[in-house]
């Protein structure tokens, strides 16, 4: 996942990349209004920005949990906001192979991020469950800590 991000985070600084988004920033339900505020270069710029964000937050997940968890959540949101698209593409469905099933290269090309949105869950669940499981061993350390400091300091000092 992280090299992905770092490819189409660097695609997006381009301007053919900038062109080949149009159809889809224009039609996607949660990214549409990224022209109007961003502009076209802009909008492509925001992207890759958030496209490197995540896979770095991805990356030093390995060493925080809690990064990755952001990283996987901000993935997450990314496919789905790709994955929208799919339906509302125009030109999306082959018309002279019957329309829906058959896709065109545009919905094809979408159709990776259910698989990319799939792992990104993955890797979000499995952050989470670190996340809890390590939060459970420092809450049973400190309990354990607890107990022994009182169990000492209960005891009645011996004399000799």
């Amino acid at each position: 996942m992280v090299i992905i991000y770092l490819f189409f985070g660097y695609q997006k600084w381009f301007q053919y990349e900038a062109q080949a988004l149009i159809p889809y920033i224009s039609h996607g339900p949660f990214i549409f209004w990224m022209y109007p505020v961003f502009g076209m270069r802009g909008a492509t710029y925001f992207l890759g920005v958030a496209e490197w964000l995540f896979g770095t937050l991805l990356f030093l997940g390995f060493w925080n949990k809690r990064l990755g968890i952001l990283g996987a959540l901000g993935s997450c949101f990314t496919f789905v906001a790709t994955v929208t698209i799919i339906p509302l593409m125009p030109d999306g469905w082959a018309a002279s192979a019957g329309g829906f099933p058959a896709m065109t290269e545009r919905v094809a090309f979408l159709m990776k991020d259910l698989v990319l949105f799939a792992v990104s869950f993955y890797l979000l669940k499995q952050d989470i469950v670190r996340v809890s499981t390590s939060g459970e061993d420092l809450q049973d350390s400190l309990i354990a800590d607890k107990i022994s400091a009182g169990a000492s300091s209960s005891k009645v000092p011996e004399r000799v």
